[in-house]
């Protein structure tokens, strides 16, 4: 198990990795990719419809970030640049009335009173953009990681 396990549910393969004390106050948002909704169009009466949306871009974007008066360190960024490959176990948890639709990180997977699945997903992921800011005064870090689904 991966030592950055034990402070955080985040988990990024290499070369990106969650070094000690740079999780703290982390938060993960999970977004459907921009091409998802491109064909929700209004018809001539005003009503919403979706006009041939293509199954094979229902993928997710996420944006994560964070930063605390405790954060002592920033994610490994020196190897990493935008459109590398990463593989995400996410901190977000997905939801469903069914089976899960993407793989999931093993033990995430739990079913709720009401029947619903919730589980964390393990996605294949690029890196977009990141960011890490560093207050020598403070003495703290935030960063963010911007990742799209392959």
């Amino acid at each position: 198990m991966p030592a950055s396990s034990f402070q955080t549910l985040l988990v990024l393969s290499t070369p990106l990795g969650v070094p000690f004390y740079s999780a703290r106050g982390l938060k993960q948002t999970l977004t459907p990719i921009a091409a998802a909704g491109a064909n929700i169009q209004r018809d001539i009466n005003g009503t919403l419809a979706d006009v041939a949306s293509n199954p094979s871009f229902q993928k997710y974007s996420s944006h994560i970030e964070c930063g605390d008066n405790d954060t002592r360190s920033s994610l490994a960024f020196d190897a990493v640049w935008p459109g590398q490959l990463v593989t995400v176990d996410c901190v977000a948890e997905l939801i469903t009335m069914g089976a899960p639709v993407r793989p999931f990180v093993p033990g995430s997977e739990w079913t709720d009173a009401s029947g619903f699945v919730h589980y964390r997903p393990r996605l294949q992921m690029m890196v977009m953009n990141f960011s890490s800011q560093e207050s020598e005064w403070e003495a703290t870090v935030s960063w963010s990681l911007d990742l799209e689904e392959t």
